[in-house]
């Protein structure tokens, strides 16, 4: 700015003049002006400002950050800021005001996985293409199952949420059976067709299927999204594929569930229903379920894929030049 604002001067413009169209007012012109002109480029500089020296060196820093990223402690997976104060000799909030200016985090941890589908690329330029641009007079739904949901009670009551006092609830819980919950997510309303199967099998797959099919306007083809479960290729289900040739089905790849869409409305389902959620049985836990789904569909929202199938590989290509890069 204070360059910007020399430049503008040096073409014989008047304070004003520069300030508008700067967009800055004219004190601040006139300040950086003068300066200029008394010191020149050292004029431009910032005046030392009152407080105490600076007592970290920069070879403190680079140790610093030396050791959080090329070693680890002897007795932990990683650094906390007190281990690494002692190590480095320093005080606990000066390792946390460094660790804050490099934006590290050592004790934070997540997950990744990379596909090995031979066919990943071609995989997600498919699914993604009828995310981006789906066909007309035809259907896009994404299928997954949300298997081994587990009905689950508390041992204690729960002590409920007042003033000063968030929800409290014991630790321990007791089981009561388990259920399975097929789901359909259809791409352009956000509507579920959910159902709730005891066990998890092609059978069951194929009974959702044909609840699906009994749902969906006879005259439209539909697209299916699903993952390459092994009840999903069964010859029970490859007999109903035959049977019913308007169904195009599109495998995601393998180890990629991210980009099935029905999966986000799993996460959803999770935190919102299950998480948290006391069921005594298992009947009572696939009602809970039911409800959930009827209450979704009376205000759904659909989920809207941004990425190109460009931008997807080409951030997969970066990630897998930094793992091959890493040494590990």
């Amino acid at each position: 700015m204070r360059a910007r604002i020399v430049l503008a001067c040096a073409e014989e413009r008047s304070n004003t003049e520069v300030s508008a169209a700067l967009r800055l007012c004219k004190q601040t012109v006139g300040k950086w002006r003068g300066r200029f002109v008394a010191q020149r480029l050292d004029g431009l500089l910032d005046e030392p400002r009152p407080g105490a020296p600076r007592e970290i060196s920069d070879a403190q820093v680079e140790h610093v950050l030396t050791v959080t990223l090329e070693s680890m402690p002897s007795n932990a997976t990683h650094w906390s800021t007190r281990l690494l104060a002692r190590r480095c000799g320093m005080s606990q909030s000066a390792v946390s005001r460094i660790w804050r200016a490099f934006a590290l985090q050592p004790h934070r941890s997540e997950t990744f996985k990379l596909s090995r589908d031979p066919l990943f690329i071609e995989k997600v330029r498919d699914i993604v293409g009828l995310y981006l641009n789906p066909p007309e007079r035809a259907l896009v739904l994404c299928i997954d199952e949300k298997a081994q949901i587990q009905a689950l009670d508390r041992t204690q009551p729960l002590l409920p949420m007042r003033p000063g006092q968030i929800e409290r609830r014991i630790h321990d819980y007791e089981r009561h059976g388990t259920t399975s919950l097929f789901a359909a997510l259809e791409m352009a309303s956000g509507q579920v067709m959910g159902e709730c199967h005891r066990r998890h099998r092609a059978l069951e797959f194929r009974q959702f299927l044909d609840t699906v099919d009994a749902a969906t306007p006879a005259e439209l083809d539909v697209h299916l999204i699903l993952d390459n479960y092994g009840t999903h290729k069964t010859p029970l289900i490859q007999r109903w594929r035959v049977r019913h040739p308007r169904y195009h089905w599109h495998f995601t790849p393998t180890g990629s569930s991210w980009i099935n869409l029905v999966e986000r409305w799993f996460a959803t389902l999770t935190e919102r229903q299950l998480r948290r959620g006391a069921h005594r049985s298992t009947p009572e836990l696939e009602a809970a379920l039911r409800h959930y789904v009827e209450t979704y569909n009376q205000d759904p929202k659909p989920f809207v894929w941004t990425k190109t199938a460009d931008q997807i590989l080409a951030a997969v290509a970066r990630f897998c030049k930094r793992t091959s890069d890493s040494g590990h």
